[in-house]
């Protein structure tokens, strides 16, 4: 193991759990933002073709968010198990989370396939737009189930303590969509299809890689198949409802947005402000995507030890995580003031929209910093199998989010959707921090008197 999640120091242990986590969501923002690039600098059709693939991008990550759903959902209460020393129900947890990932993919793909063109027309695509967003989305369905469990059982490599393995697994599709997209797109003049071949590629390379592992030697907890149950099942998917709420709600967020630009924009400006909109979402991507890394990454080492009945190393490790989410944001709060202009120049050459994006990208992350600890927050929760607190204080944060977005441009025009962010980042932390400051330490004296009591009666 390549991390003894009870034992090891537990500075050093979210270190080496959380930067491989979050090099892996760094990299894994390759994905769309690599499609993006090369999609807005196809000659001639670039601006409008990136407008359209914006417009998918919510429901494509939508659509992987089920992958969080069961992953996050699973691992740590496989984790606990494993720090219970309850091997076997380890391996029924890994085996149920394996055949739900698969049949969900499945149903996915046939009913995204099915409504694809109302769906994305209500989503903000227009006639100019939909031929590009229909032809990359339809392309990229066809690997939902690689993507689903390439993405969902790396959850399972990463909670036995092999986090570098599955930065690992990341890496290797980024690395591959990175060197495909210019051949597809360019050199094969695929153009958008090409940009969803070559993501679709290397969703298959990641997918045998993490499926290798987890079938072969060195993963204490293999799948196994058998020892199904509908129950279990369920509790999965109620540990995993947080951070796929999480998730879908975010792009049901960019959905809005992209719809109330095309409803509150003057003539004929509509897909230039999707197109600014697709390029902010992409920087934001590079916020959300590794602060989650650190966030979710690091749940098994809560998880363990709560359930090893360890809760200093609990409250430790909970601190570490808080400080480092933090930090990250405050980074990135720094990179959006200085490299916000380099940033958006990657995606087009248009200067009325590379000043409105770097404009946008300004006001969207104006409170950026809270939201390291509202991230460490909720999914600090969802690892303890706190699902009555994580959930939530997401749907507040949400919630914050769409009173502004839906009110602000009735009175302001299109572009004050933008402010809808700033105004979630303040308030949703805030309501994240009283909460955990009430609520966390009567949640450990309750598990230190359940630790004493299993102790006195033998059973622990």
């Amino acid at each position: 193991m390549e991390n003894d999640l009870g034992k090891d120091n537990i500075k050093r242990l979210v270190w080496r759990i959380a930067l491989p986590s979050m090099l892996a969501q760094f990299v894994s923002v390759l994905y769309s933002i690599v499609d993006r690039m090369y999609i807005g600098n196809i000659a001639q059709v670039g601006d409008v073709a990136l407008a359209g693939v914006g417009v998918c991008g919510p429901v494509v990550t939508m659509v992987g968010s089920v992958a969080f759903l069961v992953g996050i959902g699973g691992s740590p209460m496989m984790s606990r198990c494993m720090g219970e020393g309850r091997m076997e129900q380890a391996r029924k947890i890994l085996a149920n989370s394996f055949l739900m990932l698969t049949v969900l993919a499945a149903a996915l793909t046939v009913l995204m396939i099915a409504v694809r063109r109302p769906m994305l027309m209500l989503f903000g695509a227009s006639e100019t737009t939909y031929p590009y967003a229909d032809i990359y989305f339809t392309t990229y369905l066809s690997g939902t189930v690689f993507a689903l469990l390439s993405t969902g059982m790396n959850q399972f490599i990463i909670c036995q303590g092999f986090a570098k393995t599955g930065m690992l697994s990341v890496i290797l599709g980024a690395v591959l969509n990175i060197i495909l997209d210019p051949v597809f797109i360019f050199v094969l003049h695929m153009g958008v299809m090409g940009a969803a071949i070559a993501t679709v590629l290397s969703q298959i390379a990641s997918c045998a890689y993490v499926l290798s592992f987890l079938f072969g030697r060195k993963a204490a907890v293999k799948i196994s198949f058998g020892g199904y149950s509908l129950r279990l099942m369920g509790r999965i998917l109620v540990m995993g409802f947080t951070p796929f709420i999480i998730i879908a709600v975010d792009n049901v967020m960019i959905i809005a947005l992209n719809s109330i630009l095309a409803r509150y924009s003057a003539p004929g400006q509509g897909d230039m402000l999707i197109t600014c909109a697709t390029i902010v979402q992409s920087f934001m991507l590079v916020v959300t995507m590794p602060l989650g890394g650190i966030s979710s990454g690091t749940q098994t080492i809560l998880a363990y030890n709560f359930g090893a009945g360890q809760t200093k190393r609990v409250l430790m490790a909970q601190k570490y995580i808080v400080l480092l989410c933090v930090a990250y944001t405050a980074l990135m709060f720094v990179f959006a003031r200085v490299g916000a202009p380099l940033f958006v120049r990657l995606f087009t050459a248009d200067s009325a929209i590379a000043q409105k994006s770097v404009w946008a990208i300004g006001i969207c992350t104006m409170a950026l910093i809270p939201l390291g600890a509202q991230y460490a927050v909720v999914d600090g929760f969802t690892g303890l199998g706190q699902v009555r607190y994580a959930l939530p204080l997401s749907f507040f944060r949400k919630l914050i989010y769409f009173v502004p977005l839906f009110v602000l441009p009735v009175f302001f025009g299109a572009e004050a959707v933008f402010f809808a962010e700033p105004i979630s980042d303040i308030l949703g932390p805030v309501a994240s921090a009283v909460t955990y400051s009430i609520a966390m330490p009567a949640l450990i004296r309750r598990r230190d008197a359940d630790i004493q009591s299993s102790r006195a009666a033998g059973t622990f």
